[in-house]
């Protein structure tokens, strides 16, 4: 799925670092898949709850009304982000997951980052100031 005609952005689902995103998410899963069966109650789960978060988040600030809720919605999904990072590494360290199994999953978590972190940086140029 690409970019609307002309760059524009009618949906949520137009935006690349929602897609990407999504794609994250069968990544995040499908790693969450391997973990062991008593983990499903734990980072299985957290790993599937921070994954879908980040999607979840850039819709749901794109279709709010205002830049600046847009903007706290981004910060929700990049900390979303984060904290899938982090319990994909926690795996690692707990041996249930090896480092050839989180390689490319890690590389898509940045790639989403810095997509987030653009828009973010793209939005916050756009926003009118405030004048005093």
């Amino acid at each position: 799925m690409s970019q609307a005609p002309s760059g524009s952005v009618r949906s949520y689902r137009d935006l690349v670092v929602w897609q990407r995103s999504m794609t994250l998410v069968v990544a995040a899963y499908r790693l969450a898949a391997k973990l062991p069966k008593d983990e499903l109650y734990g980072l299985t789960s957290q790993i599937r709850r921070a994954a879908t978060s980040v999607p979840a988040n850039i819709a749901e600030g794109q279709g709010r009304r205002s830049t600046g809720e847009f903007l706290q919605f981004l910060g929700i999904a990049n900390g979303s982000l984060l904290e899938l990072e982090t319990h994909l590494l926690a795996a690692e360290r707990l041996d249930m997951l090896g480092p050839a199994d989180l390689d490319e999953t890690l590389r898509m978590t940045g790639e989403v980052g810095r997509m987030l972190a653009g828009l973010k940086q793209a939005l916050r140029d756009r926003k009118p100031r405030a004048h005093h």
